[in-house]
């Protein structure tokens, strides 16, 4: 931002100066981020140095994806705004990790176009799937903590597109099976096979970690909330579901050998 020599400046020459707009500062006063304590005989807002400097502040903030109700509480002088940080930074490695990956599914099909003279499709599929990911993973990020997606998006980046595609249709060809054995006693040796078939599947996804779990538990438990097109793409059943718990519950009232 550039300063000049006044001491104080009108809302539209400080937007100006500042490169923002006269309504986005009319909206941070009426937030409190942003109050001028000067006013003109006429009573037009008049912006000084250290309004400048409260700016700028914002503005870095802002820029990080820090939402403004955020920003004014830290923006108060006993505000953690090194904690905040480090979560916003955790959230911009995750986001980094994702675009490494699309690039590199991108580098990968532009690579087998030059030397086949033709494109494999599989490429360009592993493409479109590490977008839907990424598309995935911004609406599960409230379920998670910033550290819980940042491990995440590391045990991810160590996997190939064949491992993804693997690991997905373990899942699909899972609930498959359960909704086949719909009929059969919770209590059996099918449904305790499924029910420990399921924890091994969470176990690769989660690798045991605690942080991931409770992310992972909390979107579960808010599935009449998901996005339709995740809820109608979803393998997930109300009726599949309900067989998984009663195999749960079976399992605990089973006797201890």
């Amino acid at each position: 931002m550039n300063r000049e020599t006044k001491s104080v400046y009108r809302a539209s020459e400080f937007a100006a100066l500042a490169h923002v707009t006269v309504r986005a500062l009319h909206h941070y006063d009426r937030l409190g981020l942003l109050r001028p304590k000067q006013r003109s005989r006429a009573g037009y807002r008049l912006y000084s140095a250290r309004d400048f400097a409260r700016l700028e502040q914002i503005v870095v903030l802002k820029f990080l994806g820090i939402p403004l109700k955020q920003i004014l509480r830290l923006l108060e002088p006993d505000a953690k705004l090194a904690d905040v940080l480090q979560k916003q930074r955790d959230v911009l490695l995750t986001k980094r990790l994702q675009l490494d990956k699309a690039i590199r599914a991108i580098s990968n099909a532009q690579r087998s176009l030059l030397s086949r003279k033709e494109p494999d499709w599989k490429l360009f599929q592993f493409i479109v799937q590490e977008f839907e990911m990424q598309k995935n993973t911004e609406w599960k990020a409230k379920y998670f903590s910033a550290e819980a997606r940042a491990k995440v998006a590391a045990r991810r980046s160590q996997l190939t597109p064949e491992e993804l595609e693997k690991a997905n249709s373990a899942w699909a060809e899972f609930h498959a099976e359960v909704q086949a054995s719909l009929d059969e006693d919770p209590a059996g040796p099918k449904a305790q096979a499924l029910l420990a078939r399921a924890e091994r599947l969470i176990e690769e996804f989660t690798g045991g970690d605690p942080d991931i779990l409770q992310g992972l538990a909390a979107m579960m438990a808010d599935r009449a909330n998901w996005p339709k097109d995740v809820k109608a793409a979803s393998h997930f059943t109300p009726e599949g579901e309900a067989f998984l718990k009663k195999a749960r519950e079976a399992a605990k009232l089973a006797p201890t050998r």
